[in-house]
């Protein structure tokens, strides 16, 4: 029948037969019939090429609608071809563009306030160009681990009156503490679900007020599940983008709320995890968001957009901690006595096992190397080549009996670099909390001993090697080196962040910082 009308048949005054050729009629009435080569049924040329055909064919006021509606068609399906998915690749030229044109404002800006007699255009542009280039370079040789900045050697030993203050005071353990991008405004939570934003060099503290229950629901807060009446308070994880607006919190209630940093007020929750959400970290330079639970799952959120993303499974034990850096790789460990590394775009995952013992926190140092801590006192280092860590350092944080002096002579030092004799079996000696100076060879350790942990990690040796000890009392359930690695921050408080099984009356609850001293030798990277 179609193909009937697009043919047209009958003469110039010819009645149609009955049996719906009103086609051939309306053909025969404007005295133009197509013949048999021109019906596009027949024809192998393409869609364009006939399109362009019709066209040349449009003064005929009979095949006017014909035209236009296959030139529609035409159109619509044109653009829908444009609107396809974009692939990881084009995603990746996408963004790598957009960081190339922020970097480049950023650079043109600094120079101008530099050179701003300088009237030359064209030697700004080159300039300009070569220190984009020089910065793309160095940032690549850092991520990479072949270029790593020597920070740890500069660190000098600590004096006598060179000690932890207490920043931030609150009422009862502190269990995570953040800091921004350019290491000026920190954040901390505590298992009292305070969260404190300060200043790190007034430590003046600013508090995030909790919205009332029905504002909390109309943020996407589920009911209490089990015989719960109200959600619970306690927090056990915060982490904040990299660009500063978004700070996620984490805690027993299975939610993650999301604050913005700019107001202190409470915008989103997302709901799905069915266990306690005890740890969270941003990817950086993105608003991607992963968080990982007691019921054995990490997930994936948009803070932006403010939607879920996927789920990631693997681990057959709670999630403790996680860490991720700028590439779309996440690491994670379990109770089940496993590290893995989740390769999001790929889908796959690697897994480390650690020796007889459970691994209680993780930190990237770069891409293909990590720190872990262990539960029975030990501090291990990794790489992507190995299952096994290529260097553990036992008795990490011994407990130090009578409070008895930590500085180690030569003849009271092991090989391994801990002091023999001392017990390391308690739940004091727990390695807590791993942190690493962003592109360094600085790392730090803490426990619940009375000291923190200075390390130099020596990447071609595969060595972990111990450069101070800085004495505190408490847990310190977590840690933060700034990005110049001038201070260290301390979550503080009298128990560990995950339980009560450990007390310490005589510790302050609250976020300790220590400057850390650097020599003045620069010319190092």
């Amino acid at each position: 029948m179609n193909r009937n009308k697009k043919r047209g048949g009958g003469g110039g005054g010819g009645s149609a037969p009955k049996g719906g050729r009103g086609g051939d009629r309306k053909g025969a009435k404007n005295g133009k019939r197509q013949s048999f080569k021109e019906d596009p049924f027949f024809t192998n040329e393409s869609k364009k090429r006939l399109k362009y055909d019709e066209d040349i064919r449009s003064d005929e006021s009979s095949d006017d609608d014909r035209n236009d509606a296959v030139g529609s068609g035409e159109e619509e399906e044109e653009a829908a071809e444009e609107i396809i998915e974009e692939t990881p690749g084009e995603k990746k030229l996408r963004l790598t563009k957009e960081y190339l044109k922020r970097l480049g404002e950023h650079e043109r800006k600094k120079k101008e306030d530099e050179d701003d007699d300088s009237d030359d255009d064209s030697e700004k542009e080159g300039d300009r160009d070569s220190l984009v280039a020089k910065v793309l370079q160095q940032q690549q040789l850092q991520d990479s681990g072949r270029l790593r900045r020597s920070i740890a050697s500069r660190v000098q030993k600590p004096e006598a009156t060179d000690e932890f203050r207490i920043l931030v005071k609150h009422r009862q353990s502190v269990t995570a503490v953040v800091l921004s991008d350019d290491d000026v405004r920190g954040f901390s939570a505590s298992k009292d679900g305070a969260i404190l934003h300060w200043d790190v060099d007034s430590g003046k503290k600013e508090k995030y007020q909790w919205p009332s229950d029905e504002v909390l629901k109309s943020h996407g807060v589920k009911d209490p599940l089990g015989r719960a009446t109200k959600h619970s308070k306690q927090l056990l994880a915060l982490a904040v983008s990299s660009d500063g607006r978004y700070l996620a919190s984490g805690g027993l209630d299975r939610h993650i709320h999301l604050w913005d940093t700019r107001t202190r007020q409470h915008v989103q929750a997302f709901p799905g995890h069915r266990g306690p959400v005890s740890c969270l970290t941003f990817r950086q330079g993105s608003s991607e968001l992963f968080s990982g639970s007691y019921d054995r799952t990490v997930k994936i959120w948009n803070a932006e957009d403010r939607t879920y993303i996927n789920t990631l499974y693997g681990h057959q034990g709670e999630v403790l901690s996680m860490d991720c850096l700028r590439k779309e790789r996440l690491l994670t460990v379990g109770h089940d006595r496993s590290m893995m590394l989740f390769k999001v775009p790929e889908e796959s995952r690697l897994v480390f096992r650690a020796p007889a013992c459970s691994l209680e926190c993780c930190s990237f140092i770069s891409n293909d190397e990590f720190l872990s801590g262990s539960d029975n006192g030990s501090v291990e280092l990794w790489t992507m080549l190995r299952k096994k860590p290529v260097c553990i350092v036992k008795n990490a944080h011994p407990l130090l009996a009578a409070h008895k002096d930590v500085e180690q002579k030569d003849g009271d030092r092991v090989p391994n670099g801990h002091i023999e004799s001392y017990d390391c079996s308690s739940t004091y000696s727990w390695i807590s909390s791993v942190t690493s100076c962003r592109g360094s060879d600085l790392a730090a350790s803490g426990a619940g001993n009375g000291f923190v942990r200075l390390w130099s990690i020596e990447s071609e040796s595969n060595a972990i090697q111990p450069l101070h000890s800085l004495p505190v009392v408490g847990f310190v359930n977590s840690l933060a080196i700034a990005k110049s690695g001038g201070f260290l921050v301390a979550g503080v408080g009298k128990e560990p962040r995950l339980g009560r099984w450990g007390l310490i009356r005589a510790a302050q609850n609250g976020v300790a910082i220590h400057t850390l001293k650097l020599s003045s030798d620069t010319n190092k990277l």
